[in-house]
């Protein structure tokens, strides 16, 4: 995962929130935010009436769809016989949601609701992810790393550098011309074409873009350097 520069949220990608698909490690995320809710799930799972059952069965997943976007709640539907508005929970009770009969054992006291704490918030959900192939011209290694369209270049080198521990000492080039490392990709003219591809009929995996680093011939990291 990359690096958070300062300021900036963390971004995932789907298949990262994807990894964290049980009780004991539950994210999921919606409206393009990303979510821990693994100490919810342990506080609240077991009982009679497991509230947390509808979360843990889409852990690792989006549930946008349970939400209205405009107002960022959880969708709403009136109830024609009683002529009163209730959340929409085709997926079974849940946490925090009012049951649809008055019950003794309801506890309306746990103040805001789940998805509108942001105690559980952990990042953003990238808008786009995309594939980079990253070429070592010192060891002609190669290596395609998934990472968010969000991202500067300093936070994939930090996705990258589980590969190549000295990604710091090395220069990173695109058709020639060093990156700005303090800008994304795109803002580095290292355009995301999928969708014009797949309009000519071509697999965006067979044209992932190429990204060439260069050893500088100096192992010292820039942090190492800046406080030598």
């Amino acid at each position: 995962m990359g690096e958070v520069q300062e300021g900036r949220s963390k971004y995932y990608t789907p298949n990262e929130v994807a990894l964290h698909n049980t009780s004991a490690d539950c994210w999921i995320s919606f409206l393009g935010k990303v979510y821990d809710l693994t100490n919810l799930i342990n506080q609240h799972k077991g009982g009679k009436r497991d509230l947390t059952s509808p979360i843990l069965a889409m852990a690792g997943n989006d549930i946008s769809h349970w939400f209205n976007q405009v107002t960022g709640d959880l969708k709403t539907y009136v109830d024609a016989e009683k002529g009163i508005v209730r959340y929409y929970t085709p997926h079974g009770d849940l946490l925090h949601i009012p049951p649809s009969e008055p019950r003794s054992d309801y506890n309306n006291d746990f103040g805001r609701p789940w998805w509108k704490d942001r105690r559980y918030e952990v990042g953003t959900l990238t808008k786009k992810p995309r594939k980079l192939r990253i070429v070592n011209t010192l060891t002609s290694q190669q290596h395609i790393i998934e990472v968010c369209s969000e991202e500067t270049m300093l936070e994939i080198l930090a996705r990258y550098i589980c590969y190549n521990s000295h990604a710091e000492s090395y220069t990173w080039k695109y058709k020639g011309e060093e990156l700005d490392k303090t800008k994304t990709l795109e803002e580095n003219g290292i355009l995301d074409e999928d969708f014009e591809l797949e309009e000519l009929g071509m697999d965006p995996e067979q044209w992932i873009p190429a990204i060439h680093i260069y050893f500088n011939d100096d192992l010292r990291s820039h942090y190492e350097k800046n406080t030598a």
